[in-house]
């Protein structure tokens, strides 16, 4: 899996936010169909589809997971 349709990324960003509640801080990863995606990686995901409904003022239908200038393994 290399990107998110719109309905997997709100989903994570929901259990991101209710965990981030729950415990005050933001988990190490979040998990997507079996998909282990490093905070780095989500955060990152975030801040670009904020960028991107700014900018086009519609929501994203996929969003990449990496992105390219984002290479953390």
């Amino acid at each position: 899996m290399e990107r998110l349709t719109l309905e997997q990324y709100r989903d994570m960003v929901n259990e991101i936010l209710e965990f981030k509640n729950q415990t005050g801080m933001l988990p190490e990863y979040a998990i997507v169909d079996g998909k282990k995606i490093r905070k780095e990686h989500y955060i990152d995901m975030i801040e670009r589809v904020n960028k991107f409904i700014l900018e086009m003022g519609r929501n994203p239908r996929t969003v990449d997971i990496k992105s390219q200038d984002l290479q953390v393994y």
